[in-house]
C-alpha cells in the first residue's frame, strides 16, 4: 500500500515524534547524508543511493516513499507478480477496494463488509501510535521552498513530482484491477 508522498512524509514525521529511535535517526540525519545511508544500510538495503541529508521535517518521509516505490517498481520489472493499493483509493471507496483486494488475494469477497467495519476501529488504541496520539501533533506545512527540495529528491529517483499523478504501475483500482 502506498499513498501520496507528502502525506507519507507527514505520517512518518508524526511517527518519529512517538518513536525515540526514529526521532534520533531523523535528527542525526539532518547533520549528514552519511548518517541516512548508515541508517538505510542497517535495515538491509543498499543505502548508497539514499545518502541524503534530511534538511527539513518532510525529507525523511519522502525518502522512505522513494525507497519503497523504487523497490516495488524494481520487483515488478524483475517479473514478480505483485500489485499495489493506493491508500487514497481505499479511503475514498473502502467497500469497492476491499472487494478488489480480496478478489486479488483469492479470498472470499463476502468478507469485504467485515473489512470495512474494521476500519472504524483504531487498531493501535491504547498505544503511543493510537489515532488520538497521532492526531495531537500539528500538521506540517509544505512551503514552496520545501516542495522544491522534495521535488529535486523525487526527480533524482525518477518518481512523479509533488502535484503530479502518483499512480504506480500495477495499482489495483475500482475501474480496472491490474
Amino acid at each position: 500500500m502506498y499513498r501520496d508522498p507528502v502525506m507519507t512524509a507527514k505520517s512518518c514525521h508524526r511517527l518519529s515524534m512517538v518513536r525515540p529511535s526514529l526521532r534520533l535517526a531523523y535528527l542525526l540525519s539532518s547533520l549528514s547524508g552519511r548518517i541516512t545511508k548508515t541508517y538505510v544500510d542497517a535495515f538491509g538495503a543498499d543505502g548508497s543511493n539514499f545518502c541524503v541529508r534530511l534538511d527539513n521535517d518532510l525529507t525523511g518521509g519522502v525518502l522512505r516513499y522513494a525507497m519503497a516505490t523504487i523497490s516495488y517498481l524494481d520487483m515488478r520489472r524483475r517479473g514478480y507478480d505483485i500489485s499495489a493499493l493506493r491508500y487514497e483509493d481505499l479511503i475514498a471507496r473502502p467497500l469497492d477496494m476491499c472487494r478488489i483486494l480480496l478478489e486479488f488475494c483469492n479470498l472470499p469477497v463476502s468478507l469485504a463488509d467485515v473489512a470495512v467495519k474494521a476500519f472504524g476501529v483504531d487498531s493501535q488504541r491504547n498505544s503511543t501510535l493510537s489515532k488520538s496520539v497521532m492526531e495531537s501533533f500539528n500538521e506540517l506545512q509544505l512551503t514552496p521552498q520545501t516542495k522544491a527540495k522534495l521535488n529535486q529528491l523525487l526527480k533524482k529517483y525518477g518518481i512523479p513530482l509533488i502535484g503530479e499523478t502518483h499512480i504506480l504501475e500495477g495499482t489495483l483500482s475500482c475501474s480496472v484491477s491490474e
